[in-house]
C-alpha cells in the first residue's frame, strides 16, 4: 500500500511538472492533475491539500536535484573564475529542463508564505555555492556579490525564456558580464 501511494504521489508530481511547464501556474489545477494521472479528483486531495502543497513538494523534490547539477559543474572547475562560469552556465543550461520550467512557473505564482519561504531558502542554497569562489577572488562582500551575480543569472533566465535570442548567445553574454563584474 505504501509503495502504491508513493507511485501515485510521484505520478501527481510528474503531471504537475508537465502542467506547469506547458501552461504555467494557471494550468496546475486539481481537475487537470486528476485527468493526467487517471485519478478521481477527490483522490488528488488525499495526496495534496492545495496547489501550494503541490508546489512545495515540487520544490522539495526538484530544487535539490537542480542545485546538485550546478554544484557538480562547479566541482569540476578549477580556478574561482572557472567555478563562477560553471555556476552561471549550468543554471542557464537547465532553463529548458522541465524541473526548471516548473520551478520558474512556481516562483511567479501567488503562493502562501510557507511555499515562498521554501523557495527562498532553496535559492539561498545556490547563493552559498558561489560565495566561496567570490571570496577567493578577493571580494570584501562575497555574499552581496553572490546575490548580485544571481540577479544577473535570473535576468538571463528570463531572457532565454522570452526566446528573443539563442540561449547560447544569452549565456555567453551573461558569463562575460558576470566575469567582468567579479574581477572588479
Amino acid at each position: 500500500m505504501a509503495e502504491h501511494r508513493t507511485m501515485q504521489r510521484g505520478a501527481l508530481l510528474d503531471a504537475a511538472r508537465s502542467l506547469l511547464s506547458e501552461g504555467g501556474t494557471e494550468a496546475l489545477t486539481f481537475p487537470a492533475l486528476a485527468e493526467r494521472t487517471g485519478l478521481a479528483r477527490s483522490s488528488v486531495y488525499e495526496y495534496f491539500r492545495s496547489r501550494a502543497a503541490v508546489v512545495e513538494e515540487l520544490c522539495a523534490v526538484d530544487f535539490p536535484v537542480w542545485a546538485a547539477e550546478v554544484e557538480n559543474a562547479m566541482a569540476r572547475a578549477g580556478a574561482p573564475e572557472e567555478k563562477i562560469e560553471a555556476y552561471v552556465r549550468r543554471q542557464l543550461d537547465l532553463v529548458g529542463d522541465r524541473r526548471h520550467r516548473a520551478v520558474v512557473a512556481i516562483s511567479a505564482s501567488e503562493l502562501d508564505a510557507g511555499a515562498r519561504e521554501k523557495i527562498r531558502a532553496a535559492h539561498g542554497g545556490l547563493i552559498v555555492m558561489i560565495v566561496e569562489a567570490l571570496g577567493d577572488l578577493g571580494h570584501s562582500e562575497p555574499r552581496l556579490a553572490a546575490m548580485l551575480l544571481q540577479g544577473s543569472v535570473d535576468a538571463a533566465v528570463r531572457r532565454i525564456e522570452l526566446g528573443a535570442e539563442e540561449p547560447a548567445v544569452v549565456a555567453d553574454a551573461a558569463v562575460a558580464m558576470v566575469l567582468r563584474g567579479v574581477r572588479g
